[in-house]
Parts: C-alpha cells; structure tokens; sequence
C-alpha cells in the first residue's frame, strides 16, 4: 500500500493481493528493476489479469503492480476459473481465486520484526475475527512460519511515494496469499510507528491475501490523487461482489492509498466480506 502524505504515500494489489492503507506492497527486497525492464509480453499477462501496468517493476518473487500488488511468474500464466468480469466503476471488487475449503483457521506468523509490529497483527486478528467469518485467523505457534507470513523490507521513498507494505492473492488452490512485506524504513511510519495506523495497513494487505482488489481501481487517483487511471475490461481479475455501493467510498479500508490514519472496515467493507465469507 501506498502512501500520500508529508512525507510518504503508499499503493497496493490480485492473484496473490489488497490496501488501505494499501499502497503498501511489496516487500523484503529492494532490488528492483525500472519498468522498461519487464518485456512487452510481461506487461500483456499483467494486463489480462486485469492489473494496470503503470510503474510495474521487477522485484523478489515476482512483479510488484498497482504499489503493494505482488504477482508470481505462476500467476502470470495461470489459468482463470471463471470467465465473468465487471468493469470497474467504484463498488467492491474481488480476485478469480478465493479461500476455500472453509470452515478453517488460518495461522499468522511475524517474522523478525519490531514488537510494535507483531502487536499491530495482534489488533487486526481481533478486527477480522470479530466479523464472525467462516475462517478465523490465528497466531502461529512460537517458532513456526504461519500460512502468511509477516516480513519486513527497508525502502524509501521513490518518486514521491512510499511502499508502505505489499501482498497477494489466493492460490488458484484456494489458499491465502502467504506472506505480507511491511515497510521498516523511517519514512514509511516514523521512528515510533502508530499500532493503529500498522494495524490499518495489515489489515488492507490481509483483504489482498483473501481476495480484494481495490475498491478504487479503477481510478486510484481517487484515493491517491495525480492522474487517473482506469484499467477497464482487461481479464477477469475483477469481479463485483453485489449489494455494494456504485459511489466513491472515501472510507474503505481496501482504498489503494492510505490516509496516513486509522481505516478499517465501514459498512460496505462488511457488507461485502459477508458476501465472500459469512
């Protein structure tokens, strides 16, 4: 997830995805490549996931899109479940793939992190567990790596912006994307990061893991501001989940950009991971 503000902006992403703070992804690398480095047939599979291409690089694992997106060579290549697609407009969308095999508990562990960190996960536990899904989210047992994994990576800011974490989305087997990249460098979050505001972000980049794309997507400028960009009719990567709203929604917690404060679910967020998982 990307975020705007006085001193950093943040951005986020399908197959594997999510934001809310989400201009967030990516992660634990910083190696990267500039975007004339991905070949034109790159940009086409990104494309037909129906992901924008604007400032997709190379980076560990993958490609990082829309800021906090990371996509595998193997979602690049794999094949679509379902041919139905909705172009976005500024309702709910959610990837192809979704969790299955529900009821289940889906473990969480933090790796190698500052405590402020392992807290915040603590806090959006609690915030999705509360919903009363059919999947429950559960800390990992001391010294094992849960189905997702929370990282750290240092990176600064790059052309205004700054990654504040980055995810995935579902394995076309039907598990959550298994690891989050949490930004530790001071522009992200300052010197003594808000729980609060982490919380936020985790919680955005954990709607990637289960399948949200952006609630924005269409036209991140909304939440991000600059020019904007609609990725239109391109692949099947953006479904709409129904019953929610066709009008912005300034408050959603999978917004592409963050606010640099406290966003969590709102009553469309809820109306529409009800309609996934409830």
């Amino acid at each position: 997830m990307k975020k705007f503000n006085l001193f950093s902006l943040a951005v986020a992403g399908m197959l594997a995805l999510c934001v809310f703070g989400c201009q967030k992804k990516d992660a634990a690398t910083t190696a990267s490549t500039n975007q004339d480095e991905i070949s034109a047939t790159t940009k086409s599979q990104i494309s037909k996931l129906g992901f924008s291409t604007e400032n997709a690089r190379k980076v560990d694992g993958g490609y990082l899109v829309e800021g906090d997106i990371l996509l595998s060579e193997a979602n690049l290549t794999e094949k679509a479940e379902t041919t139905h697609l909705s172009v976005a407009e500024t309702e709910q969308y959610r990837t192809t793939n979704l969790v299955k095999a529900l009821p289940r508990v889906i473990t969480i562990s933090v790796t190698n992190l500052p405590t402020v960190y392992s807290d915040a996960v603590n806090a959006m536990i609690t915030r999705y567990n509360n919903l009363g899904l059919r999947f429950t989210f559960q800390r990992a047992a001391a010294g094992t790596t849960g189905q997702i994994n929370v990282i750290g990576f240092n990176e600064g800011p790059s052309g205004g912006y700054i990654t504040l974490g980055s995810s995935g989305f579902p394995t076309s087997g039907g598990n959550p994307y298994s690891q989050i990249k949490m930004n530790t460098n001071p522009a992200a979050y300052g010197a003594n990061p808000n729980l609060l505001y982490l919380t936020s972000v985790l919680q955005h980049e954990v709607g990637h893991c289960i399948g949200f794309r952006h609630t924005d997507y269409s036209n991140r400028a909304y939440s991000c501001g600059g020019s904007a960009v609609n990725e239109g009719q391109a692949g099947v990567g953006a479904i709409l989940i129904p019953g929610t709203p066709s009008a912005p929604d300034a408050a959603s917690f999978m917004l592409a950009c963050s606010n640099g404060g406290d966003r969590t679910f709102n009553a469309n967020d809820v109306k529409a991971i009800n309609y996934l998982y409830k």
